[in-house]
């Protein structure tokens, strides 16, 4: 089982093709999204080219969220998302220091925010931020790929 991670997309829609096209070549079985799409309409590029499920969170840029929610068809409606796939305790947010609870109980905590590709693993935590698939700020367009069964992350440039 492999889960596609991306945050920060930021309507970069040549780059979000990009992360897509990764994800199906991939064979993700999942992708989650940390949030900062900016418009609706790159929900509408996930809905119609992605291969697989996805879910996602509102990041702190995503001001049209009634939209993102209805494009996205529920799979964006929150601030917050705790699921499980694969057997692992996920949590999901835009920006971690937001969080106000502890997260070390789950198997994998992936934000966003700070466009920064960032992958520690404390305990058996893996935290992961895939950086920012749009490039805008830093320059770099990165996503992340988890393996569930290897029990690792592994950053891609766009």
């Amino acid at each position: 089982m492999i889960i596609g991670i991306l945050s920060d997309s930021h309507d970069n829609l040549p780059k979000l093709a990009k992360a897509i096209e990764l994800f199906n070549k991939k064979k993700t079985t999942l992708v989650l999204h940390a949030g900062d799409y900016i418009a609706p309409f790159a929900l509408g590029m996930i809905e119609k080219h992605l291969q697989c499920g996805y879910r996602g969170v509102y990041g702190n840029n995503d001001g049209e969220r009634q939209g993102i929610t209805a494009v996205s068809k529920g799979k964006v409606s929150s601030e917050t998302l705790t699921l499980e796939h694969g057997g692992k305790k996920i949590f999901l947010i835009h920006d971690l220091s937001k969080a106000g609870a502890d997260v070390s109980g789950y198997d994998i905590v992936i934000s966003g925010h700070s466009h920064e590709l960032s992958l520690t693993k404390q305990n058996r935590t893996h935290f992961i931020n895939p950086g920012e698939c749009g490039g805008w700020l830093c320059g770099r367009s990165t996503v992340v790929i988890f393996d569930v069964i290897a029990d690792t992350a592994k950053a891609h440039r766009l």
